[in-house]
């Protein structure tokens, strides 16, 4: 039940650290409601400047992305349509900027704190499948844009489950059809028939 460290994050494949990500818990501790979280089981890999989907695509430095330019290790996180939250994870060293996007995660801890954020009565898919639900049930927003992901309010552990590489499935990336060809690209990752993850296409 280790926090990751630093060199995790700094590795060159964003494919692998996508993948690898599949399995370890993601936690966030806000303000008087504790701590809420559970294991990664979808994300989505962005290989910076030569991916048309990826906000840094052709190094497009701006005030949104810059962030995805530091060190990996750092929390990216974005408005989707102007509304939602989105937290990716930064990877990769200063000027590459890779990020990957966490799209869900199964509840394991302070499931009622995320079913009171969700307004639900129950856990399902719906609490934390996708990427929009999952920020509001762990309380993430843009005051987390830049948090280094080995704090204390919002950072990943290593708690030794081990998925089998079978049981990984990869397709294309949601939402990102303006990207032509690159929206095929199978750099979505989750696991084969798991309930808890974002619905299936």
């Amino acid at each position: 039940m280790a926090k990751l460290r630093s060199s995790f994050f700094l590795q060159p494949d964003v494919l692998r650290i996508s993948r690898k990500l599949i399995g370890k818990y993601l936690f966030t501790r806000t303000g008087k409601s504790g701590i809420t979280g559970g294991m990664i089981v979808e994300t989505e890999a962005y290989a910076g400047p030569e991916d048309r989907a990826s906000h840094a695509h052709g190094n497009r430095r701006t005030k949104r992305t810059e962030v995805m330019f530091h060190n990996g290790g750092i929390a990216y996180v974005y408005l989707c349509y102007g509304m939602y939250p989105l937290f990716n994870v930064v990877t990769n060293v200063e000027n590459i900027p890779h990020a990957i996007l966490v799209r869900a995660i199964m509840p394991t801890h302070g499931m009622g704190i995320m079913l009171r954020r969700r307004g639900k009565d129950r856990l399902d898919r719906s609490v934390a499948g996708g990427p929009g639900a999952l920020c509001k049930a762990l309380g993430i927003d843009l005051r987390h844009n830049g948090e280094k992901l080995t704090g204390r309010s919002v950072w990943i552990e290593d708690r030794g489950t081990r998925i089998a590489a079978s049981r990984i499935i990869a397709g294309p990336r949601v939402g990102v059809s303006y990207a032509g060809s690159h929206a095929k690209r199978p750099w979505r990752f989750r696991i084969k028939n798991c309930p808890w993850t974002s619905k299936p296409d």
